[in-house]
């Protein structure tokens, strides 16, 4: 991308330019002229030049998101470049290549001092409501308040995000590209890698082979597992799932019995580890009871919709499985995604293979379009 920055006046500016503007619930995105004001004290204002659409953004759309407040500004899988940042700013400048984070990481908070947790929580009550921490926005459009996202706005030529929202990374990375590791990527490869602690030479299997699934799968082969089962009820993603690592896929649909049962015959008692990355409460039940009785652990990776509940016997829990959950892979995110970043330009984890589209800013209603059919891993948008 051509990475030229407005002149330096623009910093105490707002800046017109394009968003797509989600207006309300279970209607397509408007590309409008928006003004974003400048950043306030511990705010930084970052040019996009690309974001991914995932699961979460068309949750949120759909109006199922009892959270979700309109009119917003959607996308939380971004990258750019700091355009200008406000006072007592200390550690970004303009012209640093970032990557705006939905989880942040104050550093000071109980959460960000505790090292079993990456759930910052400073921030937390107004990002829910689509506010920066002061309580305000900084979008406007057409004369309305246009509400913030996950605290980040990624579908914007330029967006305000609090200063501990933000991972500072190797400036010659592709954004492109490492937009990826602002969610999806980074989960999934983390529920493996520091949730499950996935150990070499164990079984895992992978239940939803979207984005998420295919890194949970790379996170397990990275880890050293000896065996990966993908699941999915669309067969097409399954040549995918092999390329990253899995060394077998099963439908449930080919199955008269329950998935977890089939499991469980073919690994002799079940899988060390299993993996839930669709959000869907019976497959966390299949998941968990897939394990293996003594040591198995289920992690709970996809989001189900609000007011969902799991259940499944205390007997599963009594004959030693664990069932646990994760939130962005468990990485503190200011200090990890710098070094994932790291990590992949050095090919030690895969992020071009998880695009199979890209498309312009104009189109971004054709990505959530690819992601409902089942066509599409991640569309990447140029903004």
């Amino acid at each position: 991308f051509p990475r030229r920055l407005e002149p330096v006046d623009m910093a105490s500016q707002v800046i017109k330019c394009k968003a797509a503007v989600a207006w309300e619930a279970g209607k397509p995105l408007s590309i409008e002229e928006v003004e974003v004001a400048p950043p306030k004290a511990h705010e930084v204002r970052i040019k996009i030049l690309a974001t991914a659409v995932c699961h979460t953004d068309a949750y949120t759309l759909s109006g199922a998101d009892p959270e979700g407040c309109f009119p917003v500004i959607l996308g939380h899988e971004g990258a750019g470049i700091v355009e200008s940042v406000g006072e007592g700013v200390t550690k970004l400048k303009a012209g640093d290549t970032v990557i705006p984070l939905y989880i942040p990481q104050c550093g000071e908070c109980k959460f960000c001092l505790n090292p079993k947790t990456n759930l910052c929580q400073k921030i937390r009550v107004t990002q829910g409501k689509g506010l920066m921490p002061d309580g305000t926005s900084r979008f406007t459009c057409k004369g309305k308040t246009i509400l913030h996202y996950m605290g980040t706005s990624t579908f914007s030529e330029y967006t305000v995000v609090a200063d501990i929202s933000v991972a500072k990374i190797d400036p010659l990375a592709p954004l492109d590209k490492v937009c990826l590791l602002g969610c999806g990527i980074s989960t999934g490869y983390g529920a493996a890698v520091n949730t499950a602690k996935v150990e070499p030479g164990s079984t895992c299997a992978v239940f939803g082979l979207g984005g998420v699934g295919l890194a949970v799968i790379m996170g397990c082969k990275v880890a050293g597992a000896s065996r990966i089962i993908g699941v999915d009820i669309n067969k097409d993603k399954f040549a995918k799932a092999k390329e990253f690592g899995a060394s077998e896929c099963i439908n449930p649909q080919d199955f008269s019995k329950p998935i977890q049962e089939v499991l469980v015959e073919m690994t002799d008692g079940g899988v060390d580890y299993s993996f839930e990355c669709i959000g869907n409460v019976k497959v966390m039940r299949a998941a968990l009871e897939a394990c293996h009785k003594g040591w198995g652990t289920s992690v709970v990776v996809g989001v189900a919709a609000s007011g969902e509940e799991i259940s499944t016997r205390p007997f599963q829990l009594v004959t030693g499985r664990t069932w646990k959950g994760t939130a962005f892979g468990g990485w503190k995110s200011v200090e990890s995604v710098p070094k994932l970043v790291s990590e992949y330009m050095s090919k030690k984890i895969k992020v071009d293979e998880f695009v199979t589209h890209n498309l312009s800013f104009d189109k971004i209603n054709k990505a959530f379009e690819l992601m409902h059919s089942g066509k599409s891993i991640r569309t990447v948008v140029k903004i």
